[in-house]
């Protein structure tokens, strides 16, 4: 007789206390993903370089009116605490409290190993949540991919993706859905030689 068993799957709740108990190393970069602990991808000097400019970019053009959570927990249910390399959460009250925040207006991940990842998982976790405007700077390509509108989808990881994708190319421009007014140019975002 076959037995199949089904993995462990964490809620939020236990992987915190986990980190309250020292379960990971220091400087152990993971996240919770529908009930599974992910070991998160090292950052290359591409990446590390991408997120020290958009950080400025995003809070010089959002910071009044979002908090831009860099590398900072979202709590998306009770079994997905995901850490993006960008979150802008509309500030208020709401968030000031024991925990991480549970939507964001835009969330960015900038990928070159984590590439199938977030194209994939992490696309499928976000619009799971709602997330209705999320974006992955494509290292390797330098293009920026544009996923809207979450629909259900039983072909995705988790039974939901976004039904729009746009690939954004130096020379074009991008607006967030929340601040339509604001445009970007692509070869900012990327970091094109063009920029």
């Amino acid at each position: 007789m076959t037995v199949h068993m089904k993995p462990r799957r964490f809620t939020v709740e236990e992987y915190a206390k986990m980190g309250d108990a020292g379960i990971f190393s220091p400087g152990e970069r993971v996240e919770l993903i529908e009930g599974e602990i992910v070991p998160m991808s090292p950052q290359n000097p591409p990446h590390a370089y991408s997120t020290e400019r958009l950080t400025t970019m995003m809070v010089y053009a959002f910071g009044k009116t979002h908090a831009v959570r860099v590398q900072l927990p979202l709590t998306l249910n009770d079994l997905s605490e995901p850490e993006p390399d960008f979150a802008l959460v509309s500030r208020s009250p709401k968030f000031s409290g024991p925990r991480h925040p549970d939507h964001a207006d835009l969330v960015i991940e900038i990928a070159h190993s984590s590439l199938p990842f977030d194209r994939r998982e992490k696309s499928s976790l976000y619009a799971k949540a709602g997330i209705r405007d999320y974006w992955i700077l494509n290292l390797k390509k330098s293009r920026l991919e544009v996923r809207r509108d979450p629909v259900e989808d039983d072909q995705a990881p988790y039974g939901w993706d976004y039904s729009t994708l746009q690939i954004l190319a130096p020379g074009q421009t991008v607006s967030p859905l929340f601040s339509p007014e604001q445009t970007f140019e692509v070869s900012q975002i990327v970091g094109s030689d063009e920029d």
